[in-house]
């Protein structure tokens, strides 16, 4: 499917608006991001040594969530991505898993927060981890359907995000493109292809 013009404007206007300026390194603040190092002995009798990252003192597990209208619309998010080659990322409401929560509940409280929505319908996509080699955390898509207006975002302080309605072969024709080149954004949206029938999410 062809994109849309009024779909890439809205792309262009929220990259502009969170578009880096200038990147100063600041010291003396309490890093989000912890290495933790350990030495593992292996079945084989031979030791490694391997780094472990933790984000605020936990893993970093996440839920991402792609939300889908009545009308088979997505939501789509435009966020600060600041090490990025762009700057700014477009990707899909998704957030860190607390202490005691789990995805589900996590994947439903970022929808509200992120985008003020939220569903009654909920459909796990895929779990996987994020970055093996370093973390533990183990990420969690979702499909969530039906969606519904329940208020307005409710952000975190220093958290910046804009979001747009496209149809779902639009956010895969942007994938195509290069708009959109988080690893969570893309392997949510691939994995919800199995849903997708004749043009729509609802033949499940």
């Amino acid at each position: 499917m062809k994109v849309r013009e009024e779909v890439y404007q809205k792309l262009r206007e929220g990259v502009e608006e969170f578009q880096t300026v200038s990147t100063k390194k600041v010291e003396n603040v309490k890093p989000f991001l912890q290495a933790e190092c350990y030495q593992i002995l292996l079945n084989n009798q031979c030791t490694i040594v391997r780094e472990k990252l933790k984000k605020g003192g936990k893993d970093g597990s996440a839920a991402i969530v792609l939300p889908v209208t009545k009308e088979n619309e997505v939501i789509l998010t435009i966020e600060p991505r600041v090490f990025t080659k762009s700057t700014v990322g477009i990707g899909l409401p998704a957030g860190y898993i607390e202490q005691g929560e789990d995805a589900k509940a996590a994947a439903l409280r970022e929808l509200r927060e992120e985008v003020g929505y939220t569903t009654n319908t909920l459909i796990p996509l895929a779990s996987f981890y994020q970055d093996s080699g370093c973390s533990s955390a183990y990420n969690q898509a979702f499909l969530a359907l039906d969606i519904r207006k329940v208020g307005e975002q409710k952000l975190d302080e220093g958290e910046y995000i804009k979001y747009l309605f496209c149809h779902y072969e639009e956010a895969l024709q942007l994938m195509e493109e290069h708009y959109m080149e988080d690893a969570n954004a893309i392997i949510t949206l691939e994995k919800a292809k199995k849903y997708w029938k004749g043009g729509s999410f609802y033949g499940i």
